[in-house]
């Protein structure tokens, strides 16, 4: 089904499915499940756990049936709810331990005034050496890197601040980091 095809059929199923009708609902989920599926796959080898969190995806857009009129781009939307879910899970696994907490020494960590200084003393160093490394730069460049990734920054928003349009700015960037990789060798 070509692009346009589907985001229509979406908006279609999506309509009816906040209407009351879940056969809409069926269909969307098997318009949207095979390309859940191989996305997952490139997260995850794991594929129980996979169906798991793709169907935790579908219980969550089931269950909030109503809010859903808002959302511009349902598959956008379950690819980034499953990308989500995936790492909650993962991040879960992480955290999650058979072992019991009365089995885990504790130990109670006194401030150790040394180890504090080196800390601050390597964090001044590295500052440093970023301020140094950022004067090889061009003013905009520098402006750019900084907006991209001091203040986090969306591109558009670079776009809007800078007054450039995107490649522009993706190319400054491109070019500042080259410039910074050459400098820190």
């Amino acid at each position: 089904m070509a692009n346009n095809q589907l985001k229509a059929r979406t908006r279609e199923l999506v309509t009816e499915f906040c209407a009351g009708n879940d056969s809409a609902f069926a269909q969307l989920y098997d318009l949207y499940i095979q390309m859940l599926f191989n996305y997952g796959m490139k997260i995850t080898q794991d594929q129980e756990l996979l169906k798991d969190c793709i169907h935790d995806v579908f219980m969550k857009v089931y269950s909030k049936r109503g809010e859903k009129n808002s959302i511009n781009n349902l598959g956008s939307y379950l690819l980034i709810s499953l990308k989500n879910r995936l790492f909650d899970e993962f991040r879960r696994q992480t955290f999650t331990t058979e072992d019991a907490v009365e089995d885990y020494e504790f130990r109670y960590s006194t401030p150790d005034v040394e180890n504090d200084y080196l800390y601050s003393e390597k964090e001044q160093m590295q500052s440093a050496k970023v301020a140094h490394l950022m004067k090889n730069l061009t003013r905009r460049q520098r402006q750019a890197i900084t907006l991209y990734y001091l203040e986090q920054r969306k591109y558009d928003e670079i776009c809007q601040i800078m007054q450039m349009n995107y490649h522009s700015v993706r190319n400054l960037m491109h070019r500042g980091m080259l410039k910074l990789r050459e400098a820190a060798i």
